[in-house]
């Protein structure tokens, strides 16, 4: 129950605190020093015993109205208690003395979609939600996108999360993802090879669960140029490659911009991943290395880490010390040489030689039985993302 304090404190009344003195007078007794009770604590907000939290929700409600519903600090999970509204923008303060959980409603009938949140004393809890749209979006955003850096076009395919499409104030992270057209569930007429990642399935699922944050995905399509613009030197056994610095400078000065131009993205470092598998991998590898201002966490699945007698071990042994690095690595094989174990064991050993750690801002997973092919990366993008990205509800 929330309290209200005006600072001063109910005084006894003339006639008690008379016939007190007459009583100590009389009996000849001195009366003790009175000790003064300690005031109660009260905050700039009006409120005594606990620091406020805040409850801060973004969504165009339009004439709707946004309640919350919680497990304490004066909330219920019975009935909404309003928040106050300017704009788009509903905020509540409660006075709790422990974690607790709480949820926006809309209307006080539709429960926002995901976990109940979590609030501590003294915290703001600042979200954007979404309350019925439960599938993303998936678009060919740009059909023929024409790089003047490359000279040659390709398409370019987006993601939109459930958030994104509902929730018309979010911004949202950027996973920038190579061979962009084996993505898609929604789309498997789009994939060379009959299966897809199901990135729209695991993002769409973690918008209802949490399991990570939500993010714009976008698909870049690989074209004739693959091997070469994947590489970041010649192999002399393949006899080619060598262009992936003009490919990452085609995504860094021409496909973000147009990204960033159209969609609600968020720009800094941490919120901009780059991922992809087997030579995608090796890029998404090279990326973290050569550009790690720019891609802040790196997807490597699978990644051709052997390419021209492990050329990439080499370049990553040479990382320098934070923050010319990129905050989080997540490098993943399946257990035999089929799927290059060998070599991305020593990737992620390099990774680990030059200061990441476990657990912490490396993530290094050998897959039982993974095989090199679309079904299995399907089945570890989740737990990828879950690393970079962090939870729903994680800093």
């Amino acid at each position: 129950m929330w309290s209200w304090s005006s600072g001063t404190r109910a005084q006894p009344s003339s006639r008690v605190a008379r016939l007190a003195c007459v009583a100590c007078i009389c009996s000849g007794a001195i009366a003790a020093p009175a000790i003064a009770a300690p005031p109660d604590v009260v905050f700039g907000d009006g409120y005594e015993g606990f620091a406020p939290a805040h409850l801060v929700v973004h969504y165009p409600a339009n004439a709707q109205s946004i309640s919350a519903r919680g497990s304490a600090g004066g909330l219920s999970w019975v009935q909404g208690s309003a928040m106050a509204r300017t704009g788009d923008t509903f905020t509540r303060m409660l006075e709790i003395g422990a974690p607790a959980e709480w949820k926006p409603v809309l209307d006080d009938v539709t429960f926002a979609l995901g976990p109940n949140y979590p609030v501590g004393s003294g915290q703001t809890v600042e979200i954007w939600p979404h309350f019925t749209t439960t599938h993303g979006q998936v678009t060919t955003l740009i059909p023929a996108f024409a790089s003047t850096v490359l000279g040659n076009t390709r398409a370019i395919y987006a993601y939109l999360p459930p958030t994104y499409v509902e929730n018309t104030l979010a911004t949202m992270p950027v996973v920038y993802m190579q061979d962009g057209q084996n993505l898609f569930a929604a789309h498997p007429e789009w994939s060379q090879f009959g299966s897809t990642w199901a990135v729209d399935t695991a993002f769409d699922a973690a918008s209802n669960d949490g399991s990570f944050k939500e993010a714009i995905v976008i698909g870049v399509a690989s074209n004739a140029s693959r091997i070469d613009e994947y590489t970041p030197t010649v192999d002399p056994d393949v006899m080619d490659g060598g262009n992936a610095d003009a490919y990452l400078q085609m995504l860094v000065t021409e496909l973000m911009p147009a990204v960033d131009g159209t969609l609600r993205t968020r720009t800094d470092v941490g919120s901009t991943l780059i991922g992809g598998s087997s030579l995608g991998g090796l890029l998404a590898a090279y990326a973290g290395r050569t550009m790690p201002t720019v891609f802040g966490r790196i997807a490597a699945l699978s990644p051709s880490a052997w390419w021209d007698n492990e050329v990439i071990v080499g370049d990553v042994l040479s990382t320098p010390a934070a923050p010319n690095r990129p905050l989080k690595v997540y490098v993943d094989s399946g257990d035999t040489d089929a799927d290059a174990v060998t070599a991305t064991n020593a990737l992620a050993d390099a990774y680990v030689t030059v200061g990441y750690v476990e657990g912490v801002d490396l993530l290094h997973v050998v897959q039982a039985g993974g095989q090199h092919n679309e079904t299995y990366w399907a089945q570890r993008f989740p737990g990828a993302m879950a690393f970079l990205l962090g939870t729903r509800d994680s800093e």
